[in-house]
Protein backbone atom coordinates (compact mmCIF):
# COMPACT_ATOMS: atom_id res chain seq x y z
CA UNK A 1 0.00 0.00 0.00
CA UNK A 2 1.43 3.39 -1.00
CA UNK A 3 2.31 5.56 1.98
CA UNK A 4 0.10 8.62 2.46
CA UNK A 5 1.84 11.97 2.88
CA UNK A 6 1.97 13.20 6.47
CA UNK A 7 -0.09 16.33 5.73
CA UNK A 8 -2.85 14.18 4.23
CA UNK A 9 -3.12 11.85 7.25
CA UNK A 10 -6.19 12.22 9.48
CA UNK A 11 -5.88 14.03 12.75
CA UNK A 12 -5.97 11.28 15.41
CA UNK A 13 -6.41 11.64 19.13
CA UNK A 14 -3.58 10.66 21.44
CA UNK A 15 -3.23 9.04 24.85
CA UNK A 16 -0.46 8.02 27.22
CA UNK A 17 0.06 4.36 28.04
CA UNK A 18 2.86 3.49 30.47
CA UNK A 19 4.57 6.77 29.72
CA UNK A 20 4.43 6.33 25.93
CA UNK A 21 2.24 8.49 23.67
CA UNK A 22 0.02 6.55 21.25
CA UNK A 23 -2.25 7.72 18.47
CA UNK A 24 -5.75 6.32 18.79
CA UNK A 25 -8.90 5.87 16.66
CA UNK A 26 -12.12 3.79 16.78
CA UNK A 27 -13.96 1.77 14.10
CA UNK A 28 -17.12 -0.36 14.21
CA UNK A 29 -16.71 -4.09 13.57
CA UNK A 30 -19.07 -6.34 11.56
CA UNK A 31 -21.36 -6.65 14.60
CA UNK A 32 -21.55 -2.86 15.05
CA UNK A 33 -19.36 -2.89 18.17
CA UNK A 34 -16.72 -0.21 18.55
CA UNK A 35 -13.11 -1.36 18.57
CA UNK A 36 -10.06 0.80 19.37
CA UNK A 37 -6.85 0.83 17.35
CA UNK A 38 -3.48 2.16 18.65
CA UNK A 39 -0.15 2.99 17.00
CA UNK A 40 2.97 4.99 17.80
CA UNK A 41 2.80 7.03 14.56
CA UNK A 42 -0.05 8.52 12.56
CA UNK A 43 1.06 6.66 9.45
CA UNK A 44 1.10 3.30 11.24
CA UNK A 45 -2.35 3.96 12.70
CA UNK A 46 -3.69 5.02 9.33
CA UNK A 47 -2.50 1.74 7.76
CA UNK A 48 -4.03 -0.22 10.64
CA UNK A 49 -7.34 1.58 10.16
CA UNK A 50 -7.41 0.90 6.42
CA UNK A 51 -6.66 -2.82 6.92
CA UNK A 52 -9.25 -3.13 9.72
CA UNK A 53 -11.95 -1.53 7.57
CA UNK A 54 -11.03 -3.82 4.68
CA UNK A 55 -11.42 -6.89 6.89
CA UNK A 56 -14.68 -5.59 8.37
CA UNK A 57 -16.13 -4.92 4.91
CA UNK A 58 -15.06 -8.40 3.79
CA UNK A 59 -16.76 -9.93 6.84
CA UNK A 60 -19.96 -7.96 6.24
CA UNK A 61 -19.92 -9.03 2.59
CA UNK A 62 -19.32 -12.66 3.60
CA UNK A 63 -22.28 -12.57 5.97
CA UNK A 64 -24.56 -10.96 3.43
CA UNK A 65 -23.26 -13.11 0.56
CA UNK A 66 -22.38 -16.55 1.98
CA UNK A 67 -20.99 -19.33 -0.15
CA UNK A 68 -23.02 -22.49 -0.61
CA UNK A 69 -20.71 -24.26 1.84
CA UNK A 70 -21.13 -21.55 4.50
CA UNK A 71 -24.91 -21.47 4.21
CA UNK A 72 -25.23 -25.28 4.10
CA UNK A 73 -23.24 -25.59 7.32
CA UNK A 74 -25.45 -22.91 8.91
CA UNK A 75 -28.59 -24.73 7.70
CA UNK A 76 -27.35 -28.01 9.16
CA UNK A 77 -26.78 -26.33 12.54
CA UNK A 78 -30.31 -24.90 12.46
CA UNK A 79 -31.83 -28.28 11.56
CA UNK A 80 -29.90 -30.08 14.32
CA UNK A 81 -32.28 -28.58 16.87
CA UNK A 82 -35.36 -30.22 15.34
CA UNK A 83 -34.35 -33.63 13.95
CA UNK A 84 -33.09 -36.87 15.46
CA UNK A 85 -29.34 -37.48 15.71
CA UNK A 86 -29.54 -40.37 13.22
CA UNK A 87 -31.45 -38.24 10.71
CA UNK A 88 -29.00 -35.38 11.23
CA UNK A 89 -26.07 -37.68 10.55
CA UNK A 90 -27.62 -38.67 7.23
CA UNK A 91 -28.29 -35.04 6.32
CA UNK A 92 -24.70 -34.02 7.07
CA UNK A 93 -23.21 -36.81 4.98
CA UNK A 94 -25.55 -36.16 2.04
CA UNK A 95 -25.16 -32.36 2.05
CA UNK A 96 -21.37 -32.39 2.30
CA UNK A 97 -20.89 -35.10 -0.32
CA UNK A 98 -23.52 -34.21 -2.90
CA UNK A 99 -24.03 -30.43 -2.50
CA UNK A 100 -21.00 -28.82 -0.85
CA UNK A 101 -18.42 -30.87 -2.73
CA UNK A 102 -19.60 -29.91 -6.26
CA UNK A 103 -20.80 -26.29 -5.74
CA UNK A 104 -19.64 -25.28 -2.25
CA UNK A 105 -17.35 -22.49 -3.55
CA UNK A 106 -20.16 -20.64 -5.34
CA UNK A 107 -21.91 -17.73 -3.65
CA UNK A 108 -25.52 -18.52 -2.82
CA UNK A 109 -26.84 -15.61 -4.90
CA UNK A 110 -24.95 -16.71 -8.01
CA UNK A 111 -26.19 -20.33 -8.09
CA UNK A 112 -28.44 -20.95 -11.09
CA UNK A 113 -31.03 -23.62 -11.79
CA UNK A 114 -28.62 -25.06 -14.37
CA UNK A 115 -25.96 -25.44 -11.65
CA UNK A 116 -28.39 -27.48 -9.57
CA UNK A 117 -29.52 -29.58 -12.53
CA UNK A 118 -25.88 -30.38 -13.37
CA UNK A 119 -25.31 -31.28 -9.72
CA UNK A 120 -28.12 -33.85 -9.98
CA UNK A 121 -26.86 -35.46 -13.21
CA UNK A 122 -24.52 -38.01 -11.51
CA UNK A 123 -27.30 -38.87 -9.07
CA UNK A 124 -29.64 -39.81 -11.94
CA UNK A 125 -27.61 -43.01 -12.31
CA UNK A 126 -28.00 -43.87 -8.64
CA UNK A 127 -31.04 -44.96 -6.65
CA UNK A 128 -34.29 -43.02 -6.92
CA UNK A 129 -34.38 -42.72 -3.12
CA UNK A 130 -30.96 -41.00 -3.01
CA UNK A 131 -31.93 -38.70 -5.89
CA UNK A 132 -35.15 -37.76 -4.10
CA UNK A 133 -33.30 -37.14 -0.82
CA UNK A 134 -30.72 -34.79 -2.36
CA UNK A 135 -33.45 -33.01 -4.32
CA UNK A 136 -35.36 -32.49 -1.07
CA UNK A 137 -32.28 -31.16 0.75
CA UNK A 138 -31.46 -28.73 -2.07
CA UNK A 139 -34.98 -27.33 -2.01
CA UNK A 140 -35.02 -27.03 1.80
CA UNK A 141 -31.68 -25.20 1.83
CA UNK A 142 -32.55 -22.72 -0.92
CA UNK A 143 -36.11 -22.11 0.35
CA UNK A 144 -34.60 -21.32 3.76
CA UNK A 145 -32.13 -18.91 2.13
CA UNK A 146 -34.97 -17.23 0.27
CA UNK A 147 -37.05 -16.82 3.45
CA UNK A 148 -34.04 -15.26 5.20
CA UNK A 149 -33.48 -12.87 2.27
CA UNK A 150 -30.03 -14.32 1.62
CA UNK A 151 -31.11 -14.76 -2.02
CA UNK A 152 -33.79 -12.94 -4.00
CA UNK A 153 -34.44 -15.71 -6.53
CA UNK A 154 -34.75 -19.38 -5.62
CA UNK A 155 -32.99 -21.50 -8.28
CA UNK A 156 -34.39 -24.74 -6.80
CA UNK A 157 -38.05 -23.79 -7.27
CA UNK A 158 -38.46 -25.53 -10.64
CA UNK A 159 -36.35 -28.63 -10.00
CA UNK A 160 -38.08 -31.90 -10.82
CA UNK A 161 -38.22 -34.50 -8.07
CA UNK A 162 -38.27 -37.34 -10.61
CA UNK A 163 -34.96 -39.05 -11.23
CA UNK A 164 -32.69 -41.89 -10.26
CA UNK A 165 -32.95 -45.60 -10.86
CA UNK A 166 -35.89 -47.36 -9.25
CA UNK A 167 -34.76 -50.38 -7.30
CA UNK A 168 -36.69 -53.59 -7.45
CA UNK A 169 -38.87 -53.70 -4.38
CA UNK A 170 -38.00 -56.44 -1.94
CA UNK A 171 -40.73 -59.01 -1.61
CA UNK A 172 -41.96 -60.30 1.72
CA UNK A 173 -40.62 -63.72 2.62
CA UNK A 174 -42.94 -66.64 1.91
CA UNK A 175 -43.86 -69.12 4.63
CA UNK A 176 -41.46 -71.63 3.06
CA UNK A 177 -38.62 -69.09 3.01
CA UNK A 178 -39.30 -68.16 6.64
CA UNK A 179 -39.03 -71.84 7.60
CA UNK A 180 -35.75 -72.26 5.67
CA UNK A 181 -34.31 -69.11 7.26
CA UNK A 182 -35.25 -70.10 10.82
CA UNK A 183 -34.07 -73.71 10.37
CA UNK A 184 -30.75 -72.41 9.00
CA UNK A 185 -29.98 -70.05 11.89
CA UNK A 186 -31.49 -72.00 14.77
CA UNK A 187 -29.16 -71.65 17.80
CA UNK A 188 -27.04 -69.05 15.95
CA UNK A 189 -26.56 -65.42 17.12
CA UNK A 190 -29.10 -63.77 14.74
CA UNK A 191 -31.98 -66.13 15.62
CA UNK A 192 -33.66 -64.00 18.32
CA UNK A 193 -33.27 -60.83 16.24
CA UNK A 194 -34.90 -62.52 13.24
CA UNK A 195 -37.76 -63.92 15.34
CA UNK A 196 -38.58 -60.47 16.76
CA UNK A 197 -38.51 -58.96 13.27
CA UNK A 198 -40.74 -61.63 11.79
CA UNK A 199 -43.28 -61.93 14.60
CA UNK A 200 -43.35 -58.43 16.15
CA UNK A 201 -42.38 -56.30 13.14
CA UNK A 202 -39.96 -54.07 15.02
CA UNK A 203 -37.48 -51.90 13.16
CA UNK A 204 -33.79 -52.76 13.48
CA UNK A 205 -33.17 -49.80 15.81
CA UNK A 206 -36.11 -50.88 17.98
CA UNK A 207 -34.91 -54.47 18.30
CA UNK A 208 -31.34 -53.51 19.17
CA UNK A 209 -32.58 -51.10 21.86
CA UNK A 210 -35.08 -53.56 23.38
CA UNK A 211 -34.63 -54.26 27.09
CA UNK A 212 -36.22 -57.03 29.07
CA UNK A 213 -38.17 -54.45 31.09
CA UNK A 214 -40.26 -53.87 27.96
CA UNK A 215 -40.88 -57.55 27.24
CA UNK A 216 -43.95 -58.83 29.11
CA UNK A 217 -43.99 -62.60 28.74
CA UNK A 218 -46.07 -63.57 31.78
CA UNK A 219 -49.09 -61.38 31.04
CA UNK A 220 -52.38 -62.92 30.00
CA UNK A 221 -51.68 -61.39 26.59
CA UNK A 222 -47.87 -61.28 26.23
CA UNK A 223 -46.57 -58.19 24.49
CA UNK A 224 -43.54 -56.05 23.64
CA UNK A 225 -43.55 -52.35 24.48
CA UNK A 226 -41.52 -50.18 22.09
CA UNK A 227 -40.02 -47.33 24.11
CA UNK A 228 -36.38 -47.00 22.96
CA UNK A 229 -34.32 -46.69 19.78
CA UNK A 230 -30.72 -47.57 18.94
CA UNK A 231 -28.21 -45.72 16.80
CA UNK A 232 -24.44 -45.48 16.69
CA UNK A 233 -22.02 -42.59 16.91
CA UNK A 234 -18.46 -43.39 15.82
CA UNK A 235 -19.44 -47.07 15.98
CA UNK A 236 -20.51 -46.74 19.61
CA UNK A 237 -24.10 -47.75 20.46
CA UNK A 238 -26.42 -45.03 21.76
CA UNK A 239 -29.80 -45.91 23.26
CA UNK A 240 -32.41 -43.15 23.28
CA UNK A 241 -36.05 -42.74 24.24
CA UNK A 242 -36.45 -40.58 21.11
CA UNK A 243 -38.20 -42.82 18.60
CA UNK A 244 -38.44 -42.41 14.84
CA UNK A 245 -41.93 -40.88 15.15
CA UNK A 246 -44.50 -40.55 17.96
CA UNK A 247 -46.40 -43.44 16.33
CA UNK A 248 -43.40 -45.74 16.90
CA UNK A 249 -44.30 -45.81 20.61
CA UNK A 250 -46.63 -48.83 20.75
CA UNK A 251 -47.46 -52.09 22.54
CA UNK A 252 -47.39 -55.16 20.31
CA UNK A 253 -49.08 -58.46 21.25
CA UNK A 254 -46.76 -61.33 20.35
CA UNK A 255 -47.60 -64.88 19.20
CA UNK A 256 -46.80 -68.04 21.12
CA UNK A 257 -43.77 -68.97 18.99
CA UNK A 258 -42.08 -65.66 19.83
CA UNK A 259 -43.06 -65.92 23.51
CA UNK A 260 -41.34 -69.31 23.76
CA UNK A 261 -38.27 -68.01 21.91
CA UNK A 262 -37.94 -65.00 24.22
CA UNK A 263 -38.50 -67.04 27.40
CA UNK A 264 -35.64 -69.32 26.39
CA UNK A 265 -33.43 -66.33 25.53
CA UNK A 266 -34.25 -64.61 28.83
CA UNK A 267 -33.23 -67.65 30.85
CA UNK A 268 -29.81 -67.60 29.22
CA UNK A 269 -29.42 -63.81 29.22
CA UNK A 270 -27.12 -61.97 31.62
CA UNK A 271 -27.93 -58.56 30.20
CA UNK A 272 -30.66 -55.95 30.47
CA UNK A 273 -30.80 -56.00 26.67
CA UNK A 274 -32.54 -58.71 24.66
CA UNK A 275 -29.81 -58.50 21.99
CA UNK A 276 -26.42 -57.90 23.59
CA UNK A 277 -22.70 -58.48 23.15
CA UNK A 278 -20.57 -60.71 25.38
CA UNK A 279 -20.32 -57.91 27.95
CA UNK A 280 -24.08 -57.44 28.13
CA UNK A 281 -23.92 -54.13 26.24
CA UNK A 282 -25.97 -53.19 23.16
CA UNK A 283 -24.35 -54.00 19.84
CA UNK A 284 -22.22 -51.55 17.89
CA UNK A 285 -22.75 -51.24 14.13
CA UNK A 286 -19.84 -53.53 13.25
CA UNK A 287 -20.98 -56.08 15.83
CA UNK A 288 -24.44 -56.22 14.28
CA UNK A 289 -22.87 -56.65 10.83
CA UNK A 290 -20.93 -59.65 12.17
CA UNK A 291 -24.13 -61.11 13.62
CA UNK A 292 -25.95 -60.69 10.30
CA UNK A 293 -23.02 -62.33 8.50
CA UNK A 294 -24.17 -65.67 9.93
CA UNK A 295 -27.05 -65.35 7.47
CA UNK A 296 -25.06 -63.87 4.58
CA UNK A 297 -22.43 -66.63 4.52
CA UNK A 298 -25.16 -69.27 4.20
CA UNK A 299 -26.73 -67.55 1.20
CA UNK A 300 -26.23 -68.46 -2.47
CA UNK A 301 -25.95 -64.78 -3.37
CA UNK A 302 -22.93 -64.10 -5.58
CA UNK A 303 -20.15 -62.22 -3.80
CA UNK A 304 -16.52 -61.30 -4.26
CA UNK A 305 -13.35 -60.92 -2.24
CA UNK A 306 -9.81 -59.73 -2.93
CA UNK A 307 -6.37 -61.19 -2.40
CA UNK A 308 -3.18 -59.18 -2.76
CA UNK A 309 -0.12 -60.50 -4.61
CA UNK A 310 2.94 -58.24 -4.81
CA UNK A 311 0.75 -55.29 -3.88
CA UNK A 312 -1.75 -55.99 -6.67
CA UNK A 313 -5.41 -56.66 -5.82
CA UNK A 314 -6.86 -59.78 -7.42
CA UNK A 315 -10.64 -60.06 -7.47
CA UNK A 316 -12.28 -63.44 -6.85
CA UNK A 317 -15.97 -64.07 -7.50
CA UNK A 318 -17.79 -66.72 -5.47
CA UNK A 319 -20.96 -68.28 -6.89
CA UNK A 320 -22.30 -70.61 -4.19
CA UNK A 321 -24.69 -73.40 -5.12
CA UNK A 322 -27.61 -74.53 -3.00
CA UNK A 323 -26.75 -77.48 -0.78
CA UNK A 324 -22.98 -77.15 -1.18
CA UNK A 325 -20.60 -76.73 1.77
CA UNK A 326 -18.41 -73.68 2.10
CA UNK A 327 -14.87 -74.68 1.02
CA UNK A 328 -13.10 -72.98 3.95
CA UNK A 329 -15.63 -74.13 6.54
CA UNK A 330 -17.41 -77.40 5.67
CA UNK A 331 -19.81 -76.92 8.62
CA UNK A 332 -21.47 -74.06 6.71
CA UNK A 333 -24.02 -75.16 4.10
CA UNK A 334 -25.54 -72.85 1.49
CA UNK A 335 -29.25 -73.22 2.29
CA UNK A 336 -30.69 -69.74 1.60
CA UNK A 337 -31.37 -69.09 -2.10
CA UNK A 338 -33.39 -65.89 -1.64
CA UNK A 339 -32.45 -62.35 -0.58
CA UNK A 340 -33.07 -61.41 3.03
CA UNK A 341 -32.42 -58.11 4.84
CA UNK A 342 -33.25 -56.86 8.35
CA UNK A 343 -36.01 -54.61 6.97
CA UNK A 344 -37.46 -57.53 5.02
CA UNK A 345 -38.35 -59.22 8.30
CA UNK A 346 -40.52 -56.25 9.26
CA UNK A 347 -42.01 -56.09 5.75
CA UNK A 348 -42.93 -59.78 6.03
CA UNK A 349 -44.69 -59.13 9.36
CA UNK A 350 -46.75 -56.27 7.89
CA UNK A 351 -47.55 -58.27 4.74
CA UNK A 352 -48.76 -61.24 6.80
CA UNK A 353 -51.09 -58.96 8.78
CA UNK A 354 -52.58 -57.69 5.53
CA UNK A 355 -53.00 -61.19 4.09
CA UNK A 356 -54.81 -62.11 7.31
CA UNK A 357 -57.33 -59.31 6.50
CA UNK A 358 -56.33 -57.13 9.46
CA UNK A 359 -57.81 -53.67 8.86
CA UNK A 360 -55.37 -50.95 7.69
CA UNK A 361 -55.66 -48.78 10.83
CA UNK A 362 -54.68 -51.72 13.04
CA UNK A 363 -51.80 -52.55 10.71
CA UNK A 364 -50.72 -48.90 10.90
CA UNK A 365 -50.64 -49.02 14.71
CA UNK A 366 -48.78 -52.35 14.92
CA UNK A 367 -46.24 -51.21 12.33
CA UNK A 368 -45.72 -47.87 14.07
CA UNK A 369 -46.42 -45.91 10.90
CA UNK A 370 -47.12 -42.24 11.56
CA UNK A 371 -48.47 -41.69 8.06
CA UNK A 372 -51.36 -43.90 6.95
CA UNK A 373 -50.20 -43.43 3.33
CA UNK A 374 -47.20 -45.69 4.04
CA UNK A 375 -49.49 -48.43 5.33
CA UNK A 376 -51.99 -48.02 2.52
CA UNK A 377 -49.28 -48.12 -0.17
CA UNK A 378 -48.06 -51.45 1.19
CA UNK A 379 -51.65 -52.61 1.67
CA UNK A 380 -52.59 -51.80 -1.91
CA UNK A 381 -49.51 -53.49 -3.38
CA UNK A 382 -49.98 -56.63 -1.33
CA UNK A 383 -53.77 -56.92 -1.42
CA UNK A 384 -54.81 -55.67 -4.80
CA UNK A 385 -52.13 -56.24 -7.38
CA UNK A 386 -52.71 -59.86 -8.43
CA UNK A 387 -55.37 -60.83 -11.03
CA UNK A 388 -56.36 -63.97 -9.17
CA UNK A 389 -57.11 -61.90 -6.07
CA UNK A 390 -59.05 -59.29 -8.05
CA UNK A 391 -61.08 -61.79 -10.10
CA UNK A 392 -63.70 -62.42 -7.43
CA UNK A 393 -63.97 -58.71 -6.54
CA UNK A 394 -64.52 -57.65 -10.14
CA UNK A 395 -67.09 -60.36 -10.78
CA UNK A 396 -69.08 -59.41 -7.69
CA UNK A 397 -69.13 -55.73 -8.69
CA UNK A 398 -69.94 -56.37 -12.37
CA UNK A 399 -72.59 -58.99 -11.73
Amino acid sequence: MAKKKAKELPEYGTMMLKGIEYYRTRVRDADGKRMTLYAKTREELYNKEVEAKRQIEAEIFRRQNPTVEEYCEKWLRMRSATVRATTMKGYETAVRKHIIRPIGDLYMDEVTTDDLRLLLVPLAKQSASLYSKINMLIKCIFYSAEESHVIEHNPAATLSAKGGVSKKEKEALTDEQVKILLDTIKNLPPYVFVMIGLYAGLRREEILALRWDCVFLDEKTPYISVRRAWHTEHNRPVISTELKTPAARRDIPIPKCLVECLKEAKEKSQSDFVIADSNGEPLAETQFMRVWKYIAVRSTEERCYYTYVNGQAIKHIVKPKLGEHQPNNPKIVYTIDFPVTPHQLRHTYITNLIYASVDPKTVQYLAGHENSKITMDIYAKVKYNKPEQLHGVVNRVMR
